[in-house]
Formats: structure tokens, C-alpha cells, sequence
């Protein structure tokens, strides 16, 4: 990041960003304490996103220069009681924008009278001057769990099968929806019932209810969501597995699924363990046929096709999908950039991880909110053969100009539907596969 503190191209947003995560949960409304623009930049930024209530139909106090004279709890007070008049809602998650943080407006203390009164409702104080939304995404999780789940007399690790699951950033991933699904029938696979939280397969505000009950926690990130896992940890015994990026294709999701499958024994779960090992391999085996149908696909194009890649995208994306394109389809990983912001206290340790994923290749790794400088490192090198960017909406054109290949997988992509598509699993590995041919035969005429 350069000395002024401002960057080009940014990929995430502030901390009120995080009303996605509460647009996720089905039926769950994002109360929005702030100015008009904060909910309209969050619409903008993640499109077609708005959920049960979300986007450009939040809530809002709309904060004005009457609030900041004279503070907003009177106009939050009539906002949360008539959203509750007009919307039938199972949860309401109040956000604090910039301008209530700024005044000190106690939101907490407003939302605790409605839960008196029996209601659904949580507060989360997240100014954009705070962090950004990835970390607000614990904040947000965390807040929920601590005024609302926690109240229901759910005994703590009562169900030895059930795990809670704490994997993609919701609309931040675009891939989200998608990537839970297939973590939950994964899971199911090897014996688990997985709370994913988030998304219609999700049991809704009714699932989040049960997370004390679950037996522990797998936590699939780089970095961001483990506030949320030491949170569970320490508050009601939940040990956690710690994967530490996407699982993609078939040697990270086996040994993924398989690192679950020991760590669920260890801790109590009634497991047949030959029969998830042997979901494993049905899995694995259904993966490789595919790939073995890929051969003559490649034998064909083998000189017309991409042979390296820089990846634009979070820490979680970055590492899965480098490891899988250099051991799964010898597309080579040049210089990678992680542009999600990750702390400075994760950077050399993933940077280590990303290193012993080869012992033949060095995969220089940049931590670079500044896109923009990112892409200026791109546009400087030269490499032999024909390249691929995978990257956000930002870097069609760079792609372009470098005579690249280029898959949008990264926020913002104003260049592709993403629906139920996935990423993860062994599924995902497909797909990816799929995308990146896909782009590359459609440059030829």
C-alpha cells in the first residue's frame, strides 16, 4: 500500500460491508445505522446480491446532519420497530455506519430493549473506519452468536456428528453458495452433519440456534474467520479443524476430507470410518475418470493452451487454486497476488505454505491490497508461452492488453453470472477446468 493510504481497484469493502452476511441468512434483515450511500456502495459493489432484504431494500436511518447534532437512537428506534411492522423477519442485525460511530450512538443498548420485549435482534458496531469485511464478517458472526444463539439452553457439544461450518465470506466469494453446498454433502459423505449458516440449504436463523450443540468446528480459511473459531472454541469447548484454503480438486479435497475424518475420531464422532474412506474414493475416482476424458482434449490443443497463471484474489483462492493448476493441470503458478488485506501476522506463514507446495518451483507471492500495483508488476514481466490471469472484472483488460488468457473469479465480476456455480471440492476442480478450456476455445475462429 502506498504511503497515502489510498489504493486503486480495491476488492473488498468496509466494515459495513458485512450486511452480506446477514443478507445470507435466509429471512435475516440488515438494519442498516448510517448514511443513505453506505447501503448504496454495498449494492454496488456486490450486485445482484439482496438476499431476503438486502441491497438497495435495506433498512436505513439514513443518517443526516440532524443525527450528528443531536444522535439517532430516536430514528434507529422507529426504523427497527417498523421493519418490524412491515417485513416478516426472523432476525434483525443492526450495523452502525461511519457518522453513528463517529457520535456514539449506543445501538447495543437499543437493541437489548427489543430483545426484552422477545425480539430477534442483534447490534454490531462496524464504522468503515473499523476494518474491512472480511474481518466485520466475524464481527457480524460473533455479535449473532453472543445475542442471539446463545440464548436457547443449546447443551455444548451435545451432538458428536454435527460440526459447524465456517468456510467462504457469503457474496464477498462468489462462489459461496455453490462452495457450501458442496461442503455439506462432502461432509455428509464421511458421516458429518454440517451447520453451513448461510444460503437456502441452510437451516436459517433456526440452525444457528444449534451451534453450541455442535461437536466442533472446521474452519476453511487463510486468515479471515478465525475469530469466529477461537470464539466457538472458547465459549463453549469447541475444538476446530483449520484448513487452510479452498479445497479444490482432488488431492487438496482428499486430504482435506481425510484430515476431518481423523480429527472427527479423535474428538467423539460416531463414524463408520471404512465407509467414509470409502466415499473418498468413490469421490476421487469419479473425479479422475473425467480427467482421463480430458486427454485427448489436451494431447490436441496441448500447444495452444495456457502454460502459466498469476492468480488476483484473497489468500484462501490464491493458495487452493495455485496448488491445483501447477499439480492438476500443469498450468504453471508464476507470481500470485493476494488482495484481500491479510494481516501482517498470517503473511509469513502462508507464504511458507504456499513454498512447500513444490519442491522443484518457487511461486513468488505478493500481499497487495493496491491492485492497481499489482497489475503494473503483471504488465512488467515476461514470461515464455501463453499466459492466464484469473482475476476480478478489473483485469479483462489487462488480460487483454498482455494477450492473455482471463477467468473472472474475484469481486468485483461484472463479466459473469455466478449463481450455484462452485469452486471447492472435487467438483469444483471440474468446473474450474471447465472455465479456464472454455475461455481458451473461445478465442479460436
Amino acid at each position: 500500500m502506498n504511503k497515502s493510504g489510498l489504493i486503486e481497484q480495491e476488492r473488498y469493502t468496509c466494515a459495513i460491508g458485512a450486511l452480506q452476511t446477514v443478507v445470507a441468512i435466509p429471512r435475516a434483515v440488515p438494519v442498516l445505522h448510517s448514511g443513505p450511500g453506505c447501503g448504496e456502495m454495498i449494492a454496488g459493489f456486490f450486485e445482484r446480491s439482496t438476499g431476503y432484504a438486502g441491497g438497495s431494500t435495506s433498512p436505513c436511518t439514513n443518517f443526516s446532519e440532524k443525527e450528528v447534532v443531536f444522535g439517532g437512537i430516536d430514528r434507529l428506534r422507529q426504523i427497527i420497530e417498523n421493519t418490524y411492522k412491515v417485513l416478516d423477519t426472523d432476525l434483525q442485525v443492526v450495523l452502525t455506519g461511519c457518522t453513528a460511530g463517529i457520535v456514539g450512538d449506543d445501538a447495543g443498548s437499543l437493541t437489548e430493549e427489543f430483545r426484552a420485549q422477545g425480539k430477534p435482534i442483534v447490534s454490531v458496531e462496524t464504522p468503515g473506519f473499523m476494518c474491512n469485511n472480511f474481518e466485520a464478517h466475524s464481527l457480524v458472526v460473533n455479535a449473532i452468536v453472543g445475542q442471539y444463539a446463545d440464548g436457547f439452553g443449546n447443551e455444548p457439544r451435545s451432538k458428536d456428528n454435527t460440526v459447524n461450518l465456517l468456510a467462504s465470506v457469503p457474496y464477498q466469494d462468489p462462489f459461496w453458495k455453490g462452495n457450501l453446498v458442496e461442503y455439506k454433502r462432502l461432509l455428509a459423505g464421511i458421516g458429518l452433519e454440517a451447520n453451513i449458516l448461510f444460503g437456502p440449504f441452510s437451516g436459517g436463523v433456526a440452525e444457528w440456534r444449534t451451534i453450541p450443540s455442535a461437536n466442533f468446528n472446521i474452519l476453511v480459511s487463510p486468515w479471515y474467520g478465525k475469530p469466529i473459531a477461537d470464539n466457538l472454541e472458547q465459549k463453549y469447548g469447541q475444538p476446530y479443524f483449520w484448513y487452510r484454503h479452498i479445497p479444490v480438486g482432488a488431492n487438496q479435497t482428499e486430504e482435506f476430507l481425510r484430515g476431518v475424518l481423523t480429527f472427527s475420531l479423535e474428538n467423539g464422532a460416531q463414524i463408520d470410518e471404512p465407509a467414509a474412506r470409502a466415499f473418498i474414493k468413490r469421490e476421487s475416482e469419479a473425479y479422475y475418470e473425467e480427467i482421463d476424458n480430458l486427454a485427448t482434449f489436451l494431447l490436441e490443443f496441448r500447444y495452444g493452451l495456457p502454460n502459466h497463471v498469476h492468480i488476483l484474489h484473497d489468500a484462501g483462492y490464491v493458495l487452493g487454486l495455485s496448488k491445483f493448476l501447477l499439480h492438476e493441470t500443469g498450468i504453471i503458478p508464476k507470481e500470485q497476488f493476494v488482495t484481500d488485506n491479510t494481516p501482517p501476522e498470517f503473511q509469513d506463514e502462508l507464504r511458507r505454505y504456499l513454498a512447500a507446495a513444490s519442491a522443484k518451483r518457487e511461486i513468488p507471492l505478493y500481499f497487495e491490497p493496491d491492485a492497481g500495483a499489482a497489475q503494473e508488476i503483471i504488465r512488467k514481466l515476461s514470461h515464455a508461452g501463453r499466459g492466464l490471469i484469473i482475476g476480478s472484472g478489473w483485469d479483462k483488460e489487462l488480460a487483454i492488453e498482455k494477450n492473455y488468457d482471463y477467468l473472472s473469479a474475484a469481486l468485483p465480476t461484472p463479466y459473469r453470472l455466478v449463481m450455484t456455480a462452485n469452486y471447492a471440492g472435487f467438483t469444483g476442480g471440474l468446473r474450474i477446468i471447465e472455465d479456464i478450456y472454455n475461455s481458451v476455445l473461445a478465442t479460436y475462429r
